[in-house]
């Protein structure tokens, strides 16, 4: 059957593909990105208080996936609502913000359950707050930047469900695959299945991560393939049209892998820098207020750009009167700005804060 972009594509094939998968430049592809990836659970592991990559740098990766969607917050109202959820902020920022509580809600599930259709439907719902499901109405296209349609996904709930079955079949399936491999393909297949009103980009890029995850290949969640695709729109789209058009799956896969490899050395960079920045304000605040030094104070100040005096408390580092003139004396070495909204006191980790989002 010759593809028609304007016509439901219920004929989607099945997994796995009817092509040679992992040829020789898949392959050569896969071994670096393997490497890379290796190195970055290394040193992930060695990370003390591994949560704190999960609340800050996860952030980025909700703001930038979010912003493919063209949702789009500033990095400092984003980290300022993340520090203070009570406060007003507006609409885009608690859509970024719940990206990243819907990527913790599948981490935490994955401890339990494997993945499924059943937790896809909960992540969406956790990005887009209200009770989605597997998509019902009929109509649903895809357009490009001049208004094309490029894509009709498959209609029909029955339809829908019977693709993501054979989908999750494919993810558990015990075949000889490399997993990063099996990944550009689940990423194609969920977006071409596209199962959802809203919110399929964003839950397929979540997915990404937890099958890393569910494969033992990341112990969290801190890969972000956004900002690579981002910075290669043309190429992403691209490939997926000709999976869909050719059956070109080599190219998709190629790219996919160079965005597993890319991005996984950047965040290895990244990760090394925050650690390098938390051993120098270890060493400063030991040399220069030994009487407030604790491991905690400093995990606490590195766990989020913006500190408030409850985060210590909460830490049971210090009760509130103690805990403000810890922050004040964090402030007057220059380790942290302090900056005054309404009632609440911010203390600022700008050193941190830059390094997120460079």
């Amino acid at each position: 059957m010759t593809f028609n972009s304007k016509m439901p594509y219920n004929e989607l094939p099945l997994l796995p593909p009817k092509a040679e998968l992992e040829t020789k430049a898949v392959l050569k592809q896969a071994i670096a990105a393997n490497r890379v990836l290796a190195n970055l659970r290394g040193l992930a592991a060695r990370i003390p208080n591994q949560s704190m990559l999960i609340q800050s740098v996860v952030l980025q990766e909700a703001r930038l996936s979010s912003e493919i969607e063209n949702i789009v917050t500033t990095n400092d109202e984003l980290y300022r609502a993340a520090a203070d959820p009570d406060r007003k902020t507006d609409p885009q920022t608690k859509e970024v913000l719940r990206y990243r509580q819907a990527l913790n809600t599948g981490f935490q599930a994955l401890k339990h359950r494997p993945l499924s259709t059943n937790l896809f439907i909960e992540i969406v719902q956790e990005i887009k707050a209200v009770e989605i499901g597997i998509r019902k109405t009929t109509g649903t296209i895809l357009k490009n930047a001049a208004g094309e349609i490029v894509y009709t996904p498959p209609e029909g709930e029955s339809v829908i469900r019977d693709k993501l079955s054979n989908l999750e079949q494919f993810i558990h399936a015990d075949d000889d695959l490399d997993p990063l491999v099996k990944m550009a393909i689940i990423h194609y297949q969920f977006e071409a299945i596209h199962p959802f009103e809203d919110g399929n980009g964003r839950t397929g890029r979540i997915i990404n991560i937890l099958y890393l995850v569910e494969q033992g290949l990341l112990d969290i969640p801190v890969l972000f393939l956004s900002r690579y695709i981002i910075a290669n729109k043309a190429d992403y789209y691209e490939g997926l049209r000709k999976v869909t058009e050719e059956q070109e799956w080599e190219q998709w896969i190629l790219f996919m892998l160079r965005a597993l490899e890319n991005t996984a050395q950047q965040t290895f960079e990244q990760v090394t820098r925050i650690l390098d920045l938390m051993n120098q304000v270890q060493e400063k605040v030991q040399l220069h207020a030994p009487n407030i030094y604790s491991k905690d104070l400093i995990e606490v100040i590195f766990h989020h750009p913006y500190t408030k005096i409850q985060f210590l408390v909460e830490a049971s580092i210090a009760k509130r009167q103690t805990a403000s003139i810890y922050l004040q004396t964090l402030s007057n070495l220059g380790i942290l700005r302090s900056y005054k909204q309404g009632r609440e006191v911010y203390y600022i980790n700008d050193a941190l804060f830059d390094e997120l989002v460079r």
